[in-house]
């Protein structure tokens, strides 16, 4: 994944290619060497003056996401992991149906039923029970579910794990997803 300093790229009259075009054509971006025809993720990086136009610049011209200078290495790397797990979910073959109780998951049709009656998810509603599904008994904190579900690296917003587990529980009923106190949640073993 190629890393580009804007501070050095979008200056000039070429201003308007680093990304565009490096999405597309072969090349050369701050030493990661791209493939020709390959969709390529870009995480763009610039000084603070005149960051507002510089934002815009990089997040127009094709960037996944923006860090300005200075910025702390495990920020980056934590942010370039979070667009990379983005990529896997969406090219990962899906894989064969999971069963919670009387609860079955296709993942590749992303369709619920219950009890054979089909069920409406959300999608993260659906990723998350798939997650829990996929690995019965293994308890996950919120802040591990953020970051795996929903891409969150830093932790915030466990609130919204509650809510979608409470959801779940709304929809498919309360032994569908097991509360670890003081921890966090589970599928019950078994599952599978």
């Amino acid at each position: 994944m190629p890393i580009l300093d804007l501070a050095c790229l979008c200056s000039g009259p070429c201003s308007q290619g680093p990304c565009s075009s490096s999405r597309t054509r072969p090349g050369r971006a701050r030493g990661a060497a791209l493939h020709p025809g390959q969709a390529t993720r870009a995480c763009a990086q610039a000084d603070r003056p005149r960051l507002r136009d510089r934002l815009l610049v990089g997040l127009g011209l094709g960037a996944d996401d923006y860090v300005t200078k200075p910025f702390s290495p495990r920020e980056l790397v934590a942010r370039v992991h979070a667009i990379l797990r983005r990529i896997e979910r969406v090219q990962a073959p899906p894989g064969a149906p999971v069963r919670v109780g009387d609860v079955e998951l296709d993942p590749t049709a992303r369709r619920a039923r219950r009890g054979g009656d089909p069920v409406h998810l959300t999608p993260t509603e659906f990723d998350l029970l798939h997650f829990l599904a996929v690995r019965p008994g293994v308890v996950f904190t919120r802040e591990q579910l953020l970051a795996e579900v929903w891409g969150w690296p830093n932790g915030s917003g466990t609130r919204t794990v509650d809510s979608h587990v409470q959801a779940l529980r709304r929809k498919l009923g309360a032994g569908v997803v097991l509360t670890v106190h003081g921890v966090g949640y589970a599928a019950p073993e078994g599952a599978r």
